[in-house]
């Protein structure tokens, strides 16, 4: 009865014997064959990734304009436009400069996947932009003892909103004829003129109707109009 146990043992090893002699065989004859695919699979993707180098290093400059253009927000739709190349390739390209320079992604059913690349003159347009901080009045101090008697003082309550420093009409032009030696005027200074927040102006630069809404604020009744290419505001001329 033992010999039918090896014997089933026997046929199952030869089972296996066979279709491995037949794996060896054939890799003993086609080795050279299976060498040379893999030496052009690994040539093919080293001249992929050398090309793929050399484009990147043509779109830089595109990429970095954008960058300056956009305040640092880029999507594949617009780098595709400037650069008249898929819209694979660019996601392609923002996801490796992602990873360089550690920018965020957001994802908006709006405008789609949003790259942000934070810059430092980026940073210090939002740093200026913040609203600033409001400072508590200075307490004077008395030397004259209040009486034990006497009922506390009540204190006035502060208004919930606080209004920018006036600036009066005679050193908002006496500025301005100081300031403007140079023909424009920096963000903070304009809205010292216009009596108004740094973060208002930097929230209103951009739109149509700013030198209208600038005149209105103006204690000259000036237009104002802001440049993209030195990030200053300039008088708009009138035409007579």
């Amino acid at each position: 009865m033992s010999e039918k146990p090896i014997e089933g043992n026997g046929k199952a090893f030869l089972v296996l014997l066979l279709p491995i002699s037949f794996l060896i065989i054939f890799l003993v004859a086609t080795w050279r064959i299976l060498l040379a695919v893999i030496v052009l699979v690994i040539a093919f993707k080293l001249w992929q990734e050398y090309q793929w180098q050399q484009w990147t290093v043509r779109v830089n400059p595109i990429f970095h304009q954008l960058v300056r253009e956009n305040q640092g927000r880029l999507t594949p739709m617009d780098l595709a436009i400037r650069g008249n190349f898929p819209g694979t390739t660019a996601k392609r390209y923002l996801d490796a400069k992602a990873s360089e320079f550690g920018a965020s992604i957001v994802n908006s059913e709006d405008a789609g996947q949003s790259y942000y690349f934070i810059t430092a003159s980026i940073l210090g347009n939002i740093l200026d932009s913040s609203e600033p901080v409001k400072e508590l009045p200075a307490q004077p101090v008395t030397k004259t003892a209040r009486s034990l008697l006497a009922p506390p003082p009540i204190p006035q309550e502060e208004p919930e909103t606080e209004s920018p420093p006036q600036t009066t009409h005679e050193e908002a032009k006496r500025s301005l004829e100081k300031q403007l030696i140079f023909g424009s005027l920096i963000q903070s200074e304009l809205a010292k003129r216009l009596n108004v927040y740094s973060s208002t102006v930097y929230k209103r630069r951009n739109d149509p109707e700013f030198p209208e809404w600038s005149r209105s604020k103006d204690p000259d009744g000036i237009a104002w109009s802001f440049s993209e290419k030195t990030k200053e505001f300039f008088p708009v001329e009138e035409e007579g």
